[in-house]
């Protein structure tokens, strides 16, 4: 197990029946960098990846 299972496993426990939009998702993300910025670049990252897992499907 990794170290961020954890804390997938707390977001799944608290927030695992909830739907969330985009923009939402995407507002928090950037505050989150806005109070840590040295994960700049695997938020960065993390976000680019979901945005293009579709990619591979067409």
């Amino acid at each position: 197990m990794y170290f961020t299972d954890r804390g997938i496993e707390e977001l799944v426990e608290r927030r695992g029946e909830e739907e969330v939009q985009m923009v939402w998702l995407a507002e928090r993300l950037r505050e989150f960098v806005d109070l840590n910025p040295e994960f700049e670049t695997p938020v960065e990252r993390l976000a680019t990846w979901l945005a293009r897992l579709d990619d591979d499907e067409e």
